[in-house]
């Protein structure tokens, strides 16, 4: 049952506020509030057509080798604070329901996913429904209370196709439910039909699903591969299991068949790696280094860097110290936050964008937990890091050498729980809370929550 309005119709308010959207991305002036189109109307910006035919029966959505990004080796860490500059946040969309994830499409149209069972776009100053999968839970918001009735799963994960929108294709990670046993599946829509969800294509299906542990982020990476990041679903044997997709980071072809390359591990050949317990963020440095955040138990938090094949510990070794001990195939986290503290980190980008210098070439983490941004300098072994005044620096002999993390906490307290930061194709930085998802802490949610903002320098 979808939340009642406070007002009687659609609790849901949407503000055109930088109404540019669409080649450029998100870029212009304020203008007055928007209205939402409501089901009747077209889905998307693209051409609708007719007929409820399988979107990968319907389109190639594989993709050349030509269309793979060349890495970047000179990029440089940065050694200044990114606390010397103040920012500011830009409310684009408000009174969203549980939003969970951001995806820009090669045209600048922004889709997003409300954890109640919508997706959502977001182009020309116009918000539209693009489609309600049937199967997949409504996990209600909540005004108050610590738990929403649809626990941690829903519609969560959305991403567009690298060549959107020819073809007008987007990924979906939902959860589902048969004979009440929960799971997650990835499906493909075309959302140039009448109906999208008609259309769906199962990419990826029997993702082990709970109330908790769902994983959820779908991304697509420099090689043009789908990317997946699945939870344990609170049973941590799987997340060791090679022939389970849960407690893993998958990489898939567009198609959904293993990618090119993928590890053998003598399991599920789509798995890339495991040891997992609820990975939620997946980052590219631009030398293509994949660094991966992750919620652990009571903290320990964590961010590791992904190599192929490679076991990240769970359920085995996870306490904080407890790598000196470890077997040495289990690969060493970046950063682990310890039994004091956690984050509850989940969506990531490595920003490389103009629009907020002070963050350039560096990782951006929505921190839920601690109701932050959390900005991460990775600095290479050797190098010169930032000052660390208000920071949390993880260089401990038994992290990752290969990197020294150094983190800062911004916007605290500024917009609640922070789910996930995304960049825009004009170099902007964007951001959603997750503020009724019944887990928010004191003065949250507010009249106007949730939100997508965008982050901008204080002037």
């Amino acid at each position: 049952m979808r939340t009642p309005s406070r007002d009687g119709g659609s609790r849901r308010q949407y503000l055109a506020a930088l109404a540019g959207i669409g080649a450029t991305g998100l870029a212009g002036c304020r203008s007055e509030p928007g209205t939402r189109t409501d089901s009747s109307d077209p889905k998307s910006t693209v051409t609708t057509t007719a007929g409820p035919a399988r979107t990968l029966d319907r389109y190639d959505v594989s993709l050349s080798d030509d269309r793979a990004q060349s890495p970047d080796t000179d990029w440089a860490a940065p050694t200044t604070a990114p606390t010397d500059t103040p920012l500011a946040t830009e409310a684009l969309i408000e009174d969203l329901e549980i939003p969970w994830d951001l995806s820009f499409a090669a045209d600048g149209t922004l889709f997003l996913t409300e954890r109640v069972g919508r997706v959502l776009s977001f182009a020309d100053g116009t918000v539209r429904t693009v489609a309600e999968p049937p199967a997949a839970i409504d996990a209600e918001s909540s005004d108050d209370g610590w738990w929403v009735t649809g626990g941690e799963g829903g519609t969560l994960g959305v991403a567009a196709h690298p060549t959107y929108p020819d073809p007008p294709v987007v990924y979906v990670y939902y959860t589902t439910t048969t004979d009440d046993e929960r799971f997650n599946r990835v499906v493909a829509m075309d959302v140039s039909a009448e109906d999208p969800a008609a259309t769906e294509s199962v990419v990826v299906d029997g993702i082990p699903g709970s109330k908790i542990h769902n994983g959820g982020r779908l991304t697509f990476g420099p090689e043009n591969h789908l990317w997946i990041t699945t939870g344990d679903a609170g049973v941590g044997d799987l997340a060791a299991d090679l022939d389970s997709l849960g407690g893993k980071v998958l990489r898939v072809t567009p198609a959904g068949d293993p990618a090119p390359g993928n590890p053998d591990l003598g399991g599920d050949p789509r798995v890339f790696t495991y040891g997992h317990r609820n990975p939620q963020g997946l980052a590219w440095l631009p030398d293509g280094t994949l660094v991966a955040s992750e919620h652990g138990p009571t903290g320990r938090d964590e961010l590791n860097r992904l190599v192929a094949g490679g076991n990240y510990g769970w359920p085995d070794t996870r306490e904080h110290g407890a790598y000196l001990d470890a077997d040495p195939e289990v690969r060493r986290p970046l950063a682990n936050t310890g039994t004091t503290g956690g984050w509850a980190p989940s969506g990531s980008l490595f920003y490389t964008g103009d629009a907020v210098p002070s963050l350039r070439n560096r990782l951006l983490t929505g921190g839920l937990k601690g109701q932050t941004l959390l900005v991460t300098t990775l600095t290479p072994a050797g190098e010169d890091t930032p000052p660390a005044e208000d920071a949390e620096v993880y260089d401990a002999d038994w992290t990752d050498d290969a990197y020294t993390a150094t983190t800062h906490s911004l916007l605290t307290d500024e917009l609640g729980r922070i789910r996930h930061v995304e960049q825009g194709p004009d170099g902007g930085l964007y951001l959603v809370t997750s503020n009724r998802d019944g887990r928010a802490g004191d003065g949250f949610p507010r009249e106007r929550d949730d939100v997508l903002v965008r982050v901008v320098p204080a002037e």
